[in-house]
């Protein structure tokens, strides 16, 4: 049930990301969700988009280096803590977390979470068993 996301190595110059989005929209995919990290030559983008395979064909087209990875998403309620309760359940399940950002959804009452973890099947069915609502590539396409 894992949901893909494409991570982009991106040059540290003016106009690089903004490339990488206009190739996106220019090929009508939609970025849901989107991290970047950066160093002082380059950066890693992270996203999370409404049709992966035309992302993946178009970035690789245009030069880009990408690679696609299984992530888990996770919806948490807002609300102070919730975001710990989720944790918690990985935590508790003995499952290391590599990283995680958050996008909100079109409602005032949850956030959705991605997580990159060390074990996707256990992560899901720990957070599952603990009345979490997963993501699924569907989700995301919706949004």
């Amino acid at each position: 049930m894992a949901i893909k996301q494409i991570t982009v190595f991106v040059e540290n110059k003016q106009g690089a990301l903004v490339s990488i989005t206009d190739t996106l929209a220019e090929n009508n995919v939609n970025i849901r969700a989107l991290s970047i990290a950066e160093t002082e030559d380059f950066g890693i983008l992270r996203l999370i988009v409404n049709d992966e395979e035309t992302a993946k064909k178009t970035l690789t087209e245009n030069g880009y280096l990408i690679k696609v990875t299984n992530v888990v998403g996770v919806k948490i309620g807002d609300a102070p803590g919730k975001l710990t309760e989720a944790l918690r359940v990985l935590d508790n399940a003995g499952i290391n977390m590599e990283y995680l950002y958050a996008f909100m959804a079109r409602t005032e009452k949850h956030a959705y979470v991605v997580l990159r973890v060390e074990d996707d099947e256990i992560a899901e069915s720990a957070l599952e068993a603990a009345g979490f609502h997963l993501i699924t590539n569907a989700d995301i396409c919706k949004l």
